[in-house]
């Protein structure tokens, strides 16, 4: 899943809370913040754990306020990535 998150989701804390829990869910992917002030998200993994993922993501860290979470299905491709990491 794509994911793009607006608010005040940057200078918060956001992508290590993301970083977190999709660890803690065992999904692999990755977050970044983007120039718009989004953050930004590629998650991979089953199902209902990425369900989870999204609905931490429309909660967010307790500094930040969430506006939106867009979700979008990607084609599911082979994944070089064996964790879910945080890209600058």
């Amino acid at each position: 899943m794509h994911l793009l998150i607006s608010g005040k989701v940057q200078g918060v804390g956001f992508r290590h809370f993301t970083q977190k829990n999709a660890s803690t869910l065992g999904l692999k992917g990755w977050v970044k913040n983007l120039s718009n002030g989004k953050v930004e998200a590629m998650v991979e993994g089953p199902g209902k754990k990425v369900d989870e993922l999204i609905e931490k993501c429309k909660q967010g860290p307790p500094s930040a306020y969430v506006k939106e979470v867009q979700v979008e299905a990607v084609e599911q491709k082979k994944s070089a990535l064996s964790e879910f990491e945080i890209r600058y």
